[in-house]
């Protein structure tokens, strides 16, 4: 939060012609607002809390007590951490240790970030995400991203549990992304909002082809190698706000709008790391089929255990993909 003074100075060009407090319909003319009816305090725009300064400072002790600058940069999602357990000689960071980042609050989610190396490349994974619902701003939650790329990242790999609208798709079955619907960005929530820092990325970010089309083919053929292709699919996701799920008329208008799979994560941090030009893959682990047809039938209602049930049964199989890609990636640069 922020004190603001009573009078302030709203600077040039920010008054029209019709301003109350601008008596002589000037345009354009520097006008003070005095009103003793506004508060003391604020709240502050979260974008402000998070400088460059600060993700530097963030980024340096990360660095620093890591020994290492990594080129690879993976967040697990729920049940997935084991990911970032097959990391070699690891560097594990507390979140609460760290400063000024968040806590990880949701069952599955360890809440540490682990740097070291895995299939000969330099990683880092976070084991434990933020989330919109956990009362995170959007520009908290994918916070961590801009850290990545003040370590030296260069590739995101995210992860998620989402639940399958596609009725080809079965529980266990992965979904490749290779685009997604903002539904927070459609009630105006995006982490980019507030000031600009170019050292980041441009005021106004294109996010076609935001998914890596080299990277989705290159886990194709590493699917066809592992003899899991037939539970491959690529998709569109899509993140809602959560932390309930989904009503059965939500899920029928996603479906209209031709999205696959839908979660509460990885959007907003896909839209943080394109805006600072990492290049991103990421896949959905469908761990329920949604429920598009109404029904008394308790079997139909999607929850949280059955969701980490499945990661655990499938997170061997996500674990090897996702290491075979990063051995191709390390490989190609070698």
């Amino acid at each position: 939060f922020v004190r603001y003074p009573k009078t302030i100075s709203l600077g040039p060009k920010m008054c029209n012609a019709n301003c109350c407090s601008n008596p002589k319909g000037k345009a354009g003319t520097k006008t003070a607002i005095n009103n003793t009816n506004w508060p003391d305090i604020i709240p502050t725009p979260e974008s402000l809390l998070y400088p460059y300064e600060v993700i530097e400072e963030i980024a340096d002790f990360i660095t620093k007590g890591s020994g290492m600058r990594p080129k690879i940069g993976i967040i697990c999602g729920s049940g997935l951490g084991s990911l970032a357990d097959m990391i070699q000689d690891p560097k594990i960071f507390e979140y609460e240790k760290i400063p000024n980042f968040p806590v990880s609050t949701v069952e599955g989610h360890a809440g540490r970030l682990v740097v070291g190396t895995l299939e000969g490349a330099t990683v880092m994974a976070m084991q434990g995400r933020f989330h919109f619902y956990e009362g995170y701003p959007l520009a908290k939650c994918s916070m961590p991203v801009r850290v990545m790329k003040l370590c030296g990242v260069e590739y995101l790999f995210a992860t998620n549990a989402a639940g399958g609208i596609n009725p080809r798709f079965a529980v266990g079955d992965i979904m490749l992304m290779h685009d997604h619907v903002n539904m927070l960005g459609f009630a105006g929530n995006s982490p980019l909002q507030g000031p600009n820092d170019p050292r980041f990325g441009p005021r106004f970010p294109a996010l076609v082809n935001s998914y890596n089309k080299d990277l989705i083919n290159k886990a194709i053929e590493i699917a066809k190698a592992m003899g899991i292709e037939s539970n491959i699919h690529v998709g569109v996701y899509s993140c809602l706000g959560g932390p309930n799920y989904e009503t059965i008329a939500e899920l029928k208008a996603l479906r209209m709008m031709g999205v696959d799979a839908v979660g509460m994560s990885t959007v907003h941090e896909v839209i943080t790391a394109r805006h600072c030009d990492m290049k991103v893959f990421a896949f959905s682990l469908i761990t329920n089929k949604c429920a598009t047809e109404y029904s008394d039938k308790k079997d139909d209602e999607a929850n949280h255990d059955e969701v980490m049930a499945v990661a655990k049964n499938r997170q061997k199989a996500c674990c090897e993909l996702v290491s075979r890609l990063i051995r191709e990636i390390h490989l190609a640069s070698a």
